[in-house]
């Protein structure tokens, strides 16, 4: 998401600074990337597959992720996340989005064309998709894995009943089943503690959350978080993360842990994220080496009990954020 076109959002590395990234990635130990078809309207998706052919960066042992559902632009222009369907379809984006059949099948093509890659390792349903039933995404999902264009498949951000009605369905039918939910997670958002992680624990469904540093509020001083920088003046979900009386408190209590190990307040929230029992691994996306070779730090920085509440305990609860 942090590499493509400054026209879609000013915060995103350009070409020549996201291949340097995704080179250092994986020289860190990184060998997951992650995607969709939106990001920067696919430009995110051709830098990865440069990255991967200029690298040689071994196709058997990276894992590609992407996804889809939104909208990609035929121009290089602004995120049509929020645009409206009717908007859409007078601009001739008819079919495309969504999770139909038809929209599925071209969204894996052009991904393809795009990554330079013969198959995609684990294809994401962006959202849940009303319009479309669930029979059909779910089969078109398992013909693309049969096909061999796709390896496993996942969803991102739902509802809880969302992502059971899509898998029972799978599993009723004998059809390929979600392995892996990327959701939106940190210490400033824990919502989905209340039904989607314990049921995704339960289903043993892989957690992948975004946004673990809290668009990197979570990740400095409450009194440099509050400041506005270049991703928070153009980003529309991300400011009001931090939007709640509580947030200071959940921020100081991270760098005060952070000071008692002699961290970075970036390597705790690492180290908080996979201190919970339903955590695969949380991505992460930067636009500067310096931090992603902070955050890997945290690593090797193991929490107590003690650290954990610390950070759990000023959090109430909020509005849904990250899907409708």
């Amino acid at each position: 998401m942090s590499f493509g076109s400054t026209k879609w959002q000013p915060w995103v590395l350009g070409e020549e600074e996201a291949m340097e990234q995704i080179k250092a990635a994986y020289d860190l130990g990184i060998n997951a990337f992650d995607n969709a078809n939106s990001y920067s309207h696919g430009r995110s998706e051709i830098i990865l597959g440069k990255a991967i052919k200029k690298y040689q960066l071994p196709r058997d042992e990276i894992v590609v992720m992407t996804k889809a559902y939104n909208t990609v632009s035929r121009e290089d222009e602004g995120t049509l996340a929020l645009t409206s369907k009717e908007e859409l379809y007078k601009k001739r984006y008819v079919n495309q989005n969504g999770l139909s059949r038809k929209y599925l099948f071209e969204a894996v093509r052009h991904s393809l064309d795009r990554l330079q890659l013969d198959y995609i390792d684990l294809l994401q349903c962006h959202r849940f998709d009303p319009e479309t039933p669930v029979s059909e995404t779910m089969h078109a999902l398992h013909d693309l894995v049969q096909a061999g264009l796709v390896r496993y498949i996942g969803m991102s951000s739902c509802y809880a009943w969302q992502f059971y009605k899509m898998q029972s369905y799978a599993r009723e039918h004998g059809l390929t089943q979600f392995i892996s939910m990327q959701n939106h997670y940190s210490p400033m958002y824990r919502e989905e503690e209340r039904e989607m992680m314990p049921m995704l624990k339960d289903l043993g469904v892989g957690v992948i959350p975004w946004s673990p540093l809290a668009g990197g509020y979570a990740a400095r001083r409450w009194s440099e978080a509050v400041q506005t920088t270049v991703r928070s003046s153009g980003d529309k979900g991300t400011p009001s993360i931090i939007d709640v009386p509580w947030a200071q408190k959940v921020s100081e209590a991270i760098e005060e842990v952070a000071k008692r190990h002699s961290a970075t307040m970036a390597q705790v929230c690492i180290a908080w994220h996979l201190s919970k029992d339903f955590m695969t691994a949380p991505i992460i996306g930067t636009t500067s080496i310096e931090k992603l070779k902070d955050a890997v730090g945290g690593l090797k920085l193991k929490l107590s009990e003690d650290d954990i509440k610390a950070i759990d305990a000023p959090y109430e609860p909020r509005r849904i954020m990250g899907h409708k």
